[in-house]
């Protein structure tokens, strides 16, 4: 199959293309700088490079293939993050309709039932909503879990007061992804001329936080680690300290909220999957090397 990955060699895009090549697919990866270039050819890959906001280039880069891997990168700098991923859902409408692509994947994200109070995964509903109004394509939406390496972001906080804290945490559930297993999810679905699902939950493993940080403390030398719950307002007061603008900070504490209190996973709950293969005890060896460079 002649395919297309948006996401450059990123977390997904990189484990995602290499799996589809090997597996003899022709594949073409987008990528915002050309600095990427080389790296997509040594893969096997072949490289389109361009703006994900450029309706021609676009349209060009999905014409003549037989499927379309979509993601939103992340892009932290958007005054307006809701505006940002409506925009690009409604620029990957436009390619697919322009071109007649049929099988469409979507990167979405668990929480993506909902059309509010998920901060930005907000965005990811509105994406979902823009491409179910496509006619005539097979269309499937990954939701993925939390990922795995957004706990690197407790590496500071570890180090300095010994525990990990923040609107979720003791006993609150927390199922946990790997970009491994969300690449062969993708990978899977890509490929698929039947039995194609609407959407496909993808979930490495689901822990409590206080089973998490009693695994990630035992990889980095403090089996003591706890995961305590903090409050909202002093969460979202030491993020506008730190220098985030009150948009982002303010959907930090949303999405926080929604896990704490279980909205995030309710669908997920729903449509279980089986897990992927990467456990929790795999990831926190690549954590504790972070944690011992950091």
């Amino acid at each position: 199959m002649n395919i297309v990955v948006t996401g450059s060699l990123g977390n997904i895009g990189r484990p995602l293309s290499m799996a589809l090549v090997k597996s003899g697919h022709s594949v073409e990866v987008i990528s915002s700088t050309d600095k990427r270039a080389i790296e997509i050819q040594q893969i096997g890959a072949t490289s389109l490079i361009g703006s994900l906001d450029d309706d021609e280039f676009l349209s060009s880069s999905f014409a003549g293939k037989d499927a379309v891997f979509c993601m939103v990168p992340p892009s932290y700098t958007q005054p307006d993050q809701i505006a940002y991923y409506r925009r690009l859902g409604e620029k990957y409408k436009k390619a697919i309709l322009k071109t007649g692509i049929k099988r469409v994947v979507y990167l979405s994200s668990y929480g993506a039932h909902l059309p509010y109070g998920t901060g930005f995964i907000t965005g990811a509903y509105h994406v979902e909503q823009i491409l179910n109004s496509v006619p005539d394509i097979y269309l499937t939406h990954l939701r993925p879990t939390y990922f795995y390496y957004n706990l690197l972001a407790f590496i500071p906080m570890i180090k300095a007061v010994g525990n990990i804290g923040a609107v979720y945490g003791d006993t609150d559930r927390l199922p946990m992804v790997s970009p491994q297993d969300i690449a062969e999810a993708a990978a899977e679905e890509l490929v698929k001329t039947q039995n194609i699902c609407a959407v496909r939950y993808i979930c490495s493993d689901d822990r409590n936080c206080n089973e998490i940080a009693a695994v990630i403390g035992h990889a980095v030398g403090n089996p003591d680690l706890k995961w305590v719950r903090l409050a909202k307002d002093l969460v979202l007061n030491s993020l506008l300290e730190n220098g985030l603008s009150n948009e982002h900070a303010a959907n930090l504490v949303e999405l926080s909220e929604a896990i704490h209190n279980g909205t995030l996973h309710e669908d997920y709950d729903r449509h279980t999957p089986t897990m992927g293969k990467v456990k929790l005890e795999e990831y926190a060896i690549e954590f504790a090397s972070v944690f011992a460079t950091t």
